[in-house]
Formats: C-alpha cells, sequence, structure tokens
C-alpha cells in the first residue's frame, strides 16, 4: 500500500530548510540601517501617491520635498550618532585615559601575551600617533582617526606612507569591522612602529 505524505508536511519541511539556510552567515541579513531606509523609502513613496491627488500640482510636491528633507535631517542625525555611541571608546585612535607612547607599547605586549590580538593592533596604532606627537611630526589633534593619522604621517613619511595607510586599515577592521587580530597583524604593526621610531621626516621637500 502506498502511503501520501501530506503536503503540509513537505512544505514545513521545506520552509524550515529555507529557513536554517538563509540564517548561515554567508547570507547577509538586513541591518537596521538598512531597514530604516527601506521605512523612509515607502514613506516618501506613499506620501508621493497621496499628494498627486492633490490639488496645487507641482506646488504641493515640493512642499512635500521639504517636509521630507525637514524629517529626513534629523532621524539621518539621530541615526549617525547611534552608530558613533555603538562603535564606543574602543573604535577611537585614543581612549579617554591618556597615556604614553610607552605606556600604549607595553599595553600592546600584554595584549599580544594573551592572545588578544585585536587590542594588541589598536594600542600598537596608539603608540605609533602618541611617539609621533611626541617628535613633534605631527600636532596633537582631539579626535584623529586612523585615516587621518595615515595621510598626516605619510606626508611627513613618504616612504612609509603605503605602510601607514594598511595599518589604519587594519585597525579599522579590527575596530569598526569586528574582524578578529592575528599574530600576523599584530607583528606587522609592530615592525612598522620600530621603523617609524628609526625614520627621518621629509621637510620641505628635502630628502629624507
Amino acid at each position: 500500500m502506498i502511503i501520501d505524505v501530506p503536503v503540509d508536511i513537505a512544505r514545513d519541511a521545506a520552509r524550515e530548510a529555507a529557513i536554517n539556510e538563509l540564517a548561515k552567515p554567508i547570507y547577509p541579513k538586513e541591518s537596521w540601517w538598512d531597514r530604516l531606509l527601506r521605512s523612509v523609502r515607502e514613506w516618501i513613496a506613499d506620501l508621493i501617491d497621496a499628494a498627486s491627488g492633490l490639488p496645487g500640482g507641482w506646488f504641493s510636491i515640493v512642499m512635500l520635498a521639504l517636509l521630507i528633507v525637514a524629517v529626513a535631517i534629523p532621524v539621518l542625525s539621530m541615526a549617525r550618532r547611534a552608530t558613533r555611541s555603538r562603535a564606543g571608546t574602543a573604535g577611537e585612535l585614543f581612549g579617554a585615559q591618556a597615556r604614553t607612547a610607552a605606556e600604549h607599547r607595553a599595553a600592546a605586549e600584554a595584549c599580544a601575551a594573551q592572545g588578544r590580538w585585536a587590542e594588541a593592533i589598536r594600542e600598537r596604532l596608539r603608540a605609533i600617533a602618541r611617539d609621533l606627537e611626541d617628535r613633534a611630526l605631527l600636532d596633537r589633534v582631539p579626535g584623529r582617526t586612523a585615516d587621518e593619522l595615515a595621510a598626516d604621517a605619510g606626508r611627513m613619511l613618504p616612504d612609509l606612507a603605503g605602510e601607514l595607510a594598511a595599518a589604519a586599515r587594519l585597525f579599522d577592521d579590527v575596530t569598526y569591522g569586528d574582524l578578529p587580530g592575528t599574530p600576523e597583524g599584530y607583528r606587522s604593526m609592530a615592525e612598522l612602529d620600530d621603523r617609524l621610531r628609526r625614520a627621518r621626516p621629509v621637510l620641505s621637500g628635502g630628502p629624507a
């Protein structure tokens, strides 16, 4: 005797398999920012559809556009502040506590000894930045980012500009991109630190 498998059971199994497949990391999930943008786009489309039936023609649409801009600016501003607050102090080049280059270096070595490679990479770049400031190669600029550090230092030390840019990308990757640090990444940061301490700046277009 042939027993028919209920269609609902097969359907449920297929749906569960699809959910499990999409839950895998290789499929990107919609972020809160994507959901916000999608909601705003849908809201704008609904408003335009509603305005098209109002008297006044293009005047109504222009006034609607101004209203949308007035609403969108504070929404985007709040979203940017929320993004920065989630990054927290870990995403800043320097934290709230002021440290010397030697202290940042010691913290980096301690983190590396414990296998905390992302923290070690962050501390080593902070040591680089502080050392360049102490040598008066860079001005002390509050809120300086890793990319700004690489650009400013690269102008003074052009032979190491490429490595500085790579170091800034590595810092951003382990800080903002949630990528794991590696021993190789930390080693490259430490070697750059050593080379920078021996390097001579290029002043007024003269040779290094």
